[in-house]
């Protein structure tokens, strides 16, 4: 799993299924980007992607799902973590 989350293009494709017209895709996606985002080893590119993106990420993130944090806390506490995660990370020079 490491090294899966550590390709730059396996973030991009994650990030493209976040936004898929599924509710279930969209949901096991975020199940996989929020192991991106905790991974305390990403390299440059994961990070450089996910810093550029952190603005549009933590808005579309803040609406996914909505009504599931009512009725699902667990999912209601992963997403406030990795959008505080997000809200975190720096821009690589």
């Amino acid at each position: 799993m490491i090294k899966y989350v550590s390709s730059k293009s396996n973030l991009r494709t994650i990030m493209m299924l976040l936004r898929d017209s599924s509710a279930h895709i969209t949901l096991e996606a975020f199940n996989v980007f929020k192991i991106f985002v905790a991974n305390p080893n990403k390299p440059p590119e994961v990070v450089r992607i996910l810093a550029d993106n952190k603005i549009k990420l933590i808005k579309y993130l803040s609406g996914l799902h909505k009504e599931r944090e009512d009725m699902d806390e667990q999912f209601r506490d992963e997403k406030i973590l990795v959008i505080s995660t997000l809200e975190q990370m720096v821009q690589l020079e």
